[in-house]
């Protein structure tokens, strides 16, 4: 196992340069900000090449990397390509340990204009924050690795002896559909003896943290049928069951009086949370004060290691162009969360089951575009969960923390199933308040200032280790 260097080498040389190269950097994220990458279908993908593209600029800009390749594969066994990837290497030298630094440059859809105080794909500061969709998730990742190893950079010069991956994805909100082929096709260039995933957030402005747990995840469009053709309400209804009465039924057997799911065969995981009330839920989440919350048990075991089931999209005619008419299908978007410990599939394979067993009326039901996620645990006792944690401390006066995470970053499972020996770390720079994937979402810029310390500090810790 590596030895460990006896402190943070360099580390008032880097707070110097992190300094001085972070104007650069918030001016690098905001021209990323511009270019809308959604990953999702229905978006331009051109948008995602030219975000791309910008990547591989800012890395072939570092003057470190040996190679830098824009690749995109196949998804599955299919001959659709999936969306453009970065990958920028540079051997390890003199026994040093490789990092392989990850992000994703692709960002989810903004929503409606209306629902934003400004322009979605317009960088704009308030205060110090920095508003627009993909500002916080992820390409404040994308940047912080960038802007870490130019302060390495400039510090070490010619020293420079770590192994560096950079891997930035182009499709993790659109399910990373082609990340098991990308990992299969390039294993032998990302192998690494480090993971950084930059995609979570910290415990609030003040705390930084490693995220050691996440839900996996379920997704896909649900579609319930009654009727051969729309009939009029006026004429037909109270004797046929239209869809949106079907679905609303459905739909409302998925949950039990108190919010918490009602499918049986979807598992929970037991482990100590952290305090935290119903105050702190309150003012992170925007639950207004006449609504309670749902589920049972300690909020952050409700958030963190137990199921969840959302209704996040429904097609239906909207209100402008609602006609006296028995609607006769919809179609509605349902995504679950997976408490650790058990798997996608079983999970889905649970709703599934529960869904065909309470359809009312006798509707017909159909699953479409069904997408999957593995939950996981990570194993912090390594020694790069050690440096991490105490280089989190040097960059923000404040001991670093554990936290689990409600979301799901379902790629990791992959990459522990391909690089088993490697150590798994995973930072970000979010806050409760980014609101990532909703309307305004911003960055903290003092937060993202400490990220970039703290990952330039750990790249030097590795750059300082040798062999035993």
């Amino acid at each position: 196992m590596p030895a460990t260097p006896p402190s943070t080498p360099f580390a008032d040389e880097l707070r110097e340069a992190v300094a001085a190269g972070f104007p650069l950097a918030v001016a690098d994220l905001s021209r990323l900000v511009r270019i809308p990458s959604v990953s999702w279908d229905g978006f331009d993908p051109e948008q995602v090449e030219a975000s791309a593209e910008a990547v591989r600029a800012l890395a072939a800009d570092t003057g470190v990397f040996e190679d830098i390749d824009i690749v995109q594969v196949p998804i599955g066994e299919g001959s659709k390509l999936g969306l453009p990837a970065i990958i920028a290497t540079r051997a390890a030298r003199n026994g040093r340990p490789t990092i392989l630094l990850y992000a994703h440059h692709d960002v989810q859809p903004p929503g409606e204009d209306e629902h934003w105080d400004s322009v979605p794909f317009e960088p704009t500061l308030r205060g110090d924050r920095l508003y627009g969709r993909g500002a916080a998730d992820d390409k404040a990742g994308v940047m912080t690795h960038i802007a870490a190893i130019r302060s390495l950079v400039a510090v070490a010069g010619d020293d420079l002896d770590v192994g560096l991956v950079l891997f930035i994805e182009g499709e993790e909100e659109f399910g990373s559909r082609s990340l098991p082929e990308i990992l299969r096709r390039y294993r032998d260039r990302i192998a690494s003896d480090v993971i950084v995933v930059a995609d979570s957030g910290n415990w609030d402005l003040d705390t930084p943290a490693l995220t050691i747990a996440l839900r996996g995840a379920v997704a896909f469009n649900l579609r319930i049928t009654t009727l051969a053709h729309a009939s009029h309400s006026g004429m037909m209804g109270g004797a046929v069951p239209d869809a949106p009465m079907a679905a609303i039924e459905l739909l409302a057997t998925l949950w039990k009086k108190d919010g918490s799911v009602a499918v049986e065969g979807l598992t929970s995981h037991d482990e100590e949370t952290p305090k935290y009330g119903e105050t702190k839920l309150r003012e992170e989440s925007g639950l207004l004060d006449a609504v309670s919350p749902i589920g049972k048990g300690a909020i952050l075991s409700r958030l963190w290691y137990q199921p969840s089931i959302t209704v996040t999209g429904m097609d239906i005619p909207n209100i402008r162009n609602a006609s006296n008419t028995l609607v006769p299908s919809v179609r509605v978007r349902i995504s679950a969360r997976v408490a650790p410990g058990q798997t996608a599939q079983e999970a889905f394979d649970a709703i599934e089951a529960h869904l065909m067993g309470h359809v009312p009326f006798g509707a017909e039901i159909s699953i479409e575009d069904l997408d999957m996620g593995n939950p996981f645990l990570v194993d912090s006792s390594g020694w790069a969960a050690a440096d991490a944690l105490e280089t989190m401390g040097e960059a923000w006066d404040t001991e670093g923390v554990e936290i689990g995470a409600g979301g799901s970053i379902p790629f990791i499972a992959d990459l522990v199933d391909m690089f088993p020996e490697a150590q798994i770390l995973i930072t970000g720079v979010e806050d409760p308040d980014s609101r990532a994937h909703s309307p305004n979402e911003s960055l903290h810029l003092p937060t993202l200032r400490r990220a970039i310390l703290s990952e330039a500090l750990l790249l030097s810790r590795l750059n300082a280790r040798s062999g035993e």
